[in-house]
């Protein structure tokens, strides 16, 4: 696996080489996004990616970890069963699916609340400038979107993991005078800690990684804005609009993106390894 990950990582740089030779710094460091013009900067792309996929973990995690919680440790067996399936049934939804659903269906919601919320906050200093006036398609719709994709795969992960915790361990915290709550933050939490990571991880890649449901739903236009509400571009996006019918450079343009997508998840992924790597040495006592 490492040697095909070498080997597509090789054969893309090689295709998007033209491209960086050409543009040089302007590429990586350029704040515009305009292959009419000649402008290939891809920080908007970067930018774009990056919010839309923390919009969906910052409103995905917390939902996946509380349903992992009630079907291992609160729903009877009845209940257990029929949630699990559910939330399977949802992972195996194709993304064109919630994007059409998202676009013909969500996004004149989207537009009524989210200038709604504008309007409440457009006397408070900050507030106004990132929750400002939507169209519908902005960062925020990508990334609720995104948050609905994810919450399956994130939840499927860490209902196993939390199932791995010793039944003893559990069962001693109770014994003494722990209360569930208790019992979660202190032993659930700490022995499922890299299994949670992991989980987050995987629906982050997926995340950084969809195309045609943020296609539909983000506006497709490259900027870096403080305005969640407002429209932008995510790099998977770019790529799916434009290299069907992309020239020599921007073609080369396009290809570089997917590898500098590659790179990204890459550092994140090991981020998080050293992250978990750190907190099982802080509740496990390792040198």
């Amino acid at each position: 696996m490492l040697l095909v990950l070498a080997l597509i990582l090789v054969t893309m740089i090689r295709q998007a080489w033209p491209a960086w030779s050409e543009l040089g710094a302007s590429y990586f460091f350029g704040t515009e996004w305009i292959p009419s013009q000649g402008k290939y900067g891809i920080l908007p792309l970067v930018y774009g990616t990056l919010v839309v996929s923390l919009i969906a973990l910052v409103f995905a995690v917390p939902i996946s970890i509380g349903i992992s919680l009630f079907v291992t440790e609160v729903a009877p067996e009845w209940l257990r069963r029929p949630v699990v399936t559910t939330v399977d049934l949802l992972a195996a939804v194709p993304s064109v699916v919630f994007g059409l659903w998202a676009f013909y269906n969500l996004l004149p919601g989207f537009q009524a609340v989210f200038n709604n919320i504008a309007s409440a906050v457009s006397s408070i200093p900050v507030l106004n400038v990132v929750f400002g006036p939507s169209t519908g398609s902005s960062f925020m719709s990508a990334g609720l979107i995104l948050a609905l994709m994810i919450t399956p795969i994130i939840t499927s992960v860490t209902r196993e993991v939390f199932l791995t915790v010793p039944e003893n361990d559990k069962s001693g915290a109770l014994a003494l005078g722990a209360t569930r709550w208790e019992m979660i933050r202190g032993v659930v939490f700490p022995h499922s800690f890299g299994g949670m990571t992991g989980a987050v991880m995987l629906g982050l890649g997926r995340a950084m990684g969809e195309t045609v449901a943020v296609a539909l739903v983000i506006g497709a236009v490259p900027q870096i804005s403080l305005n969640l509400f407002g429209v932008g571009e995510t790099m998977p996006a770019q790529i799916f609009r434009q290299l069907s019918e992309a020239g020599s450079t921007l073609r080369s343009a396009l290809i570089g993106l997917g590898v500098v997508l590659l790179v990204l998840t890459i550092l994140v992924n090991i981020s998080a390894r050293r992250a978990v790597v750190a907190v099982d040495r802080r509740f496990k006592g390792a040198p």
